[in-house]
């Protein structure tokens, strides 16, 4: 019991021995269940360490509430106020002072620090909590503090803490001699219902008709019921107000403005609170309270695709590390219990994917260009950022000017990552002042970053705003800052002409053109729509803010027009003609004409007068790659055919000619015969087969001739063509020939210098196959006695005698023989 004869909380047995792996390592994992303790006294113990003395602590939390949350506790229990030795640091909002020892930040803080001072120059350790929820910001923060830590601060703690932790992958980036520590959680006992809903049944029904059944229990205290998003929130808490319940009801989002989430968690003297919330109350924050929670088990995470560049909002089933945090929020205080709207059967993933494997890295990869690297291998990460998403932000950087092709920061990107904010409103608030709109884009700003949600249009939103700033606090504060950063003030009127303008410097690769009403093709070559009816939807051009992608064409929530003209004057690139020259499959010609580009946009075209030579064959070469197959005539099949025999068994020596190496060097075999050539029909007549022999010197031709002959003399006389087209796909090459053609041939003909043999296809008189053999000589010991018996009847004409080795080949019949 403590002095003050409240229980000990778990962690409080474990303190000494975290004390002590951390006087001997500079690493330590920490397992603490639900309700041990870990956030408040782990940290303040820690203060106490020697290798902490004269320094401070920084201790992560992922959510700005429980950030205040677990600054304000800590500071009471030392009887202090907020900011003296513990204080808290956030965007937009911070109590430290001159005596502040233990800082609470939020995990983008951290890498503002670490840019503004790779040092971390009077910080004796950092304490990532509850890092199972795996935010991008987090695994940004550890790979840099372990970066510093093993390149010039090796006296710097590192303590990664969660409920419920992938320890194996965490020890394979922080080392398998890192300390792991495990500490049980205080928790009431907890009963676990299930009260699955049928397809049929609306979520906000299912969901207050657990509600009532809750509060029916005598024992139930205040309700949490935790839902996927605000849609759900909403819709729940209109059904609580609208019903005969006595209760007090309060939504919790991170939406909401910092004081109404502090609002919503705090206790009513007198009525039982519902509290519907989305996942900000899963964990870190204790809901004072609250004993009974009803957990809808979904989950909306953004899914960034990096094909389409965009990012589509999912909902899902929540993990199982996740579902039991929820359910324990029922048993911090008193016993309780879970209400579970799914089946007991239903399987559930172990644990939720890390943020880093499905969220758009542009930011990250700023950071890190900013941090000097340019590989995210040169980092150790707990999960590598996925390659496509990757390349994806580098593409992106690259196109906003923030990055070279190098991936090195380009002088827009220095002045860019000054800025607080996603690399496209950076980029935007930076190349704001050229336009004279820095106070408009400072606002317009501060309402992209805001989870605010918008309907109409941002011209709306921000004239609202603008007239009644108290009515949005958040975005207050927000612009604020951003106004304090510039070093302006908010302007009086808002240019409607101007908002298109600084959202087509943020979105160059959303910039829209009208295909038809409603459907536009954005920059990046993908295809967007809009409703019909919208006020947009005729628009010539617009930027499309809000676009959340589907499996064919992406949808567009959020969009504001802009002209032709401002386009080109922000894009001087799109000012440029540049010729293009296409072939044209439904008019048998190659087009020529001049083309203004914005990406993947035509913006303007003109004819040519004559067409470029070089564009010509570049153009009547793409055309032939799509369509090589079709043209290659029988002569181009054997050549390949011959060749592939030689590339097969000498690589080292011979030539690959198949059809994709072909095209792929189109320009070096056939290119030069082009001259003059201006049509498809021309190009197919070429004689490819005589071009492509052409590229062997003199004695490699003779060679060539000699190892794999066009014909074979037969014992006949005559001259039989070797089909060559089977060793196209691996098969021997192919004699097809008469039976009584092959009298008197003991051993199967052979070529290339007698290591292949021919496959021999036996004919009859009337050029059916009799027998396919690579083996004559076992044939006409085994095989042909049958072969005779059958066919000397039905071909009494032709010569069958009973030795062929011996006998005399023909091809002509017994009367014209003479027999």
């Amino acid at each position: 019991m403590s002095k003050e004869g409240v229980p000990a909380l778990p962690i409080e047995q474990h303190l000494t021995s975290i004390q002590g792996a951390l006087d001997d390592h500079n690493r330590l994992i920490l397992v603490a269940q639900p309700g041990a303790g870990k956030t408040t006294r782990v940290p303040l113990t820690l203060l106490n360490s020697q290798w902490a003395k004269g320094q401070k602590l920084l201790l992560l939390e992922p959510r700005r509430v429980a950030a205040r949350l677990a600054a304000s506790f800590m500071a009471a229990q030392l009887g202090e106020p907020v900011g003296k030795s513990v204080g808290y640091r956030m965007r937009g909002d911070s109590k430290v002072g001159p005596y502040t020892r233990l800082e609470v930040v939020t995990q983008g803080i951290l890498t503002r620090m670490v840019q503004d001072d790779p040092l971390l120059e009077g910080v004796a350790g950092i304490i990532f909590d509850e890092f199972h929820e795996r935010s991008i910001e987090a695994d940004l923060g550890l790979a840099l503090s372990l970066d510093i830590q093993q390149s010039i601060r090796d006296d710097l703690r590192l303590i990664v803490m969660s409920a419920t932790l992938d320890v194996t992958a965490l020890t394979n980036i922080l080392g398998n001699d890192t300390p792991v520590i495990e500490s049980t959680g205080r928790e009431f006992p907890i009963a676990t219902h299930y009260r699955p809903f049928s397809s049929d049944e609306a979520l906000d029904i299912a969901t207050y008709r657990v509600v009532t059944e809750a509060l029916a229990n005598a024992n139930s205290r205040d309700v949490l019921v935790i839902l996927p998003g605000v849609a759900e929130i909403t819709q729940l808490v209109k059904t609580l107000e609208n019903s005969t319940l006595d209760i007090e009801v309060r939504a919790l989002h991170g939406g909401m403005p910092i004081e109404a989430q502090q609002a919503a968690l705090k206790l009513h003297e007198t009525r039982q609170r519902v509290i519907v919330s989305t996942a900000i109350a899963e964990s870190s924050v204790t809901v004072d309270g609250v004993n009974v929670v009803i957990d809808a088990g979904l989950e909306r995470v953004p899914l960034f695709q990096p094909r389409t560049g965009l990012t589509q909002l999912t909902t899902r089933r929540v993990n199982r590390a996740s579902a039991d945090q929820r359910r324990g929020r029922a048993g911090r205080q008193r016993p309780g219990v879970c209400f579970r709207l799914w089946s007991q059967e239903q399987p559930l993933v172990a644990y939720g994917e890390p943020e880093i494997a499905q969220a758009d890295l542009s930011r990250l990869i700023l950071e890190l260009a900013m941090w000097g690297v340019q590989s995210p291998n040169d980092l150790r990460w707990m999960t590598p950022p996925p390659k496509g998403a990757w390349q994806s932000g580098q593409s992106l950087l690259r196109q906003l000017g923030i990055v070279d092709s190098k991936g090195m920061l380009t002088q827009l990107g220095k002045e860019s990552a000054h800025w607080p904010l996603d690399p496209r409103l950076a980029v935007m608030m930076t190349k704001a002042a050229s336009l004279n709109t820095l106070p408009l884009a400072c606002g317009l700003a501060a309402l992209l970053e805001s989870r605010d949600r918008v309907s109409g249009s941002l011209l709306g939103a921000l004239a609202q705003r603008f007239k009644q700033p108290s009515r949005f606090p958040q975005w207050q504060r927000d612009v604020k800052r951003l106004v304090s950063l510039a070093g302006t003030a908010l302007p009086r009127e808002i240019d409607e002409a101007s908002i298109g303008a600084l959202l087509a410097l943020s979105y160059p690769d959303r910039i829209g053109q009208l295909i038809s009403p409603g459907r536009f093709k954005l920059a990046n070559g993908k295809t967007a729509t809009l409703s019909v009816s919208h006020s947009l939807a005729n628009e010539a051009f617009i930027v499309a803010v809000s676009v959340e992608s589907a499996t064919s064409e992406a949808a567009i929530y959020l969009a504001e027009p802009i002209t032709r003209a401002t386009l080109i004057d922000l894009y001087p690139a799109a000012q440029q003609w540049e010729e293009r020259i296409t072939w044209s499959d439904t008019q048998g010609k190659l087009l020529g004409e001049a083309v203004q580009y914005h990406g993947e946009l035509v913006l303007a075209t003109r004819p040519l007068s004559e067409l470029p030579a070089a564009a010509v064959e570049c153009a009547l070469l793409g055309a032939l790659k799509k369509r090589f197959g079709s043209v290659l005539t029988e002569k181009m099949k054997q050549l390949q055919g011959r060749m592939a025999l030689l590339y097969r068994f000498f690589p080292d020596r011979w030539l690959d000619w198949s059809d994709a190496s072909l095209i792929e060097t189109l320009e070096t075999w056939l290119a030069p015969y082009m001259a003059g050539v201006t049509r498809m029909s021309e190009l197919e007549r070429m004689p490819f087969h005589a071009y492509l022999l052409n590229t062997l010197s003199w004695d490699e031709k003779e060679v060539f001739e000699r190892l794999v002959p066009t014909s074979l003399t037969l014992p006949s006389g005559n001259q039989a063509v070797i089909d060559y087209a089977p060793c196209l796909i691996g098969n021997p090459p192919v004699l097809a020939i008469k039976l009584q053609e092959a009298f008197g041939w003991q051993e199967t003909p052979t070529i290339v210098d007698r290591q292949i043999a021919l496959m021999i296809h036996l004919l009859s008189p009337a050029r059916r196959p009799l027998q396919v053999t690579q083996d004559l000589q076992s044939f006409w010991l085994n095989g042909y006695p049958e072969v005779r018996k059958e066919m000397r009847g039905r071909y009494p004409k032709h010569p069958w005698p009973e030795d062929p080795v011996n006998a005399q080949a023909t091809s002509l019949t017994k009367r014209r023989l003479g027999n």
